[in-house]
C-alpha cells in the first residue's frame, strides 16, 4: 500500500497515517508471533507456520518500506524514525506499566474498604448484643 502511494505521486509526510498504520500492523505481527511460540497450548503446526509467514511477511514489507524511506529522504530520517518510534514504545509499556499500577493499587483499597465494613458490622451487631444481654435493649 505503501509503495503504491508513493509510485503514485504521494510524499512520505502525507502517507504518515499510512506508515504509522503499517508499524502497528509490524508490531503485532511480530507480538502475535511471539505470543502464539511461546503459548503452552500452540502444538498446532498450521497455527506456528501462519503466524510465522505473518512475521516474515511483517519483516519483508519493513525492509522494504525502509528501502523507501531511505531511498527518499536518507539513512539518517530513517533512524529518526526508528528512534522516535522506540521512544513511543517505551511511553506505552511505561503508560500500561502505570495503568496497572494504580488499578492495583485501587483494588487493594478496594479491599481494605470490604475489610473495614466488615469489620464495623461485626462491631454493631457485637454491640446490640451485648447491649441485648444486658437488659438495655
Amino acid at each position: 500500500m505503501i509503495k503504491t502511494g508513493i509510485s503514485a505521486g504521494k510524499t512520505l509526510v502525507s502517507m504518515s497515517k499510512d506508515i504509522s498504520s503499517f508499524f502497528d500492523s509490524v508490531d503485532n505481527a511480530k507480538k502475535e508471533h511471539q505470543k502464539k511460540k511461546d503459548s503452552i497450548f500452540s502444538s498446532s503446526n498450521e497455527e506456528a507456520l501462519d503466524t510465522w509467514m505473518k512475521k516474515q511477511q511483517a519483516i519483508e514489507a519493513e525492509a522494504a518500506l525502509r528501502e523507501i524511506i531511505i531511498s527518499q529522504r536518507g539513512y539518517s530520517a530513517y533512524q529518526d524514525l526508528l528512534k522516535i518510534r522506540r521512544e513511543i514504545a517505551q511511553e506505552r509499556k511505561e503508560r500500561e506499566r502505570k495503568e496497572r499500577k494504580e488499578a492495583e493499587e485501587l483494588r487493594e483499597q478496594l479491599e481494605l474498604a470490604a475489610v473495614g465494613v466488615v469489620i464495623f458490622i461485626i462491631m454493631v451487631v457485637l454491640t446490640v448484643a451485648a447491649l441485648h444481654y444486658k437488659g438495655y435493649l
